[in-house]
């Protein structure tokens, strides 16, 4: 960013934070590097998620963040781009812990979505009418918080040891 942009920015009350979360040393053989840019623009609020009528913004929009991930995995770098926006000022959430949040959001993303989808096979549910879609997505969340409670880590796994073990199940369940 250019010297005169920042000083601009300044003038009219916006902030840029720019974060970046880089490893020292690759783990499970690939090499990340997160990018994390949030900006608190007031002036720019105002057009951001207009619903038709421009200076109607989002009314409790704080901050628009540019999250660049880079992945390098056997000598080859992938690089994604993805936007976020928050309703937390610079104050309470700075540049460092929006990324810190999506980061957590994408660890409940991957620990339960993904065990919903490939586990249970969930997008290929035919259960569609009236209240069992939502009924069915709870029984799913039980069963992964059940079988994570009690130590085990693969789902698919506890899944096929309790179908197995009829007697481990009702346990789990609390009844004797």
């Amino acid at each position: 960013m250019a010297p005169w942009q920042a000083q601009e920015w300044r003038e009219r009350g916006a902030t840029l934070r720019v974060w970046v979360d880089a490893e020292s040393k690759p783990r499970h053989g690939r090499w990340e590097r997160r990018e994390l840019w949030a900006l608190a623009d007031p002036e720019l609020n105002g057009y951001a998620g207009s619903a038709g009528t421009v200076g109607e913004g989002w009314p409790h929009l704080q901050q628009v963040c540019r999250l660049e991930r880079q992945r390098t995995v056997k000598g080859r770098t992938q690089v994604a781009v993805s936007y976020a926006v928050t309703s937390l000022p610079p104050t309470a959430a700075g540049a460092e812990r929006l990324l810190q949040i999506l980061r957590e959001h994408w660890h409940i993303e991957n620990r339960l979505h993904w065990v919903r989808d490939v586990t249970f096979d969930e997008d290929r549910s035919q259960v569609r009418t009236g209240a069992a879609p939502q009924v069915m997505a709870s029984l799913r969340n039980l069963t992964t918080t059940l079988v994570r409670r009690a130590g085990h880590s693969n789902v698919a796994a506890a899944l096929r040891r309790h179908a197995a073990h009829l007697s481990e199940t009702l346990i789990l369940l609390g009844i004797p």
